[in-house]
């Protein structure tokens, strides 16, 4: 296995990539189908994919991905500065990760997260 895509399931196409666009920073790497009934969305190395709920029996708002980040708490603030719906504030979780949760608008969830650094040595 060499990589993996989630696919979340939204209501609105157009309406979910100007939400991951302009809120999320996401760029948009893809649609397809007229009208777009399904497109993917990219930063850096992560890629989701959307589709349409005409187009698929799976329920709008039932995925999550968890995606590492370097600074949880410089993208927690430029998200919030976006307008995202931050679901849960940067928090240091007893499993080791610093970490928050946006929802689309559609409630799927991306859980953002970075190891905590530890002072060992110091």
């Amino acid at each position: 296995m060499h990589s993996s895509t989630a696919v979340f399931t939204v209501r609105d196409i157009q309406t979910s990539l100007a939400y991951y666009r302009d809120k999320l920073g996401f760029d948009i790497a893809f649609e397809y189908g007229q009208p777009v009934s399904y497109a993917g969305v990219c930063a850096g190395d992560v890629t989701l994919h959307l589709i349409a709920a005409s187009r698929t029996p799976r329920e709008p708002g039932q995925g999550a991905v968890a995606i590492d980040v370097d600074d949880v708490d410089a993208l927690h603030a430029d998200l919030v500065k976006r307008g995202a719906m931050v679901v849960k504030a940067p928090a240091n979780q007893d499993y080791g990760l610093r970490d928050f949760d946006v929802a689309d608008l559609d409630g799927n969830v991306l859980f953002f997260a970075m190891a905590i650094p530890t002072n060992r040595g110091l």
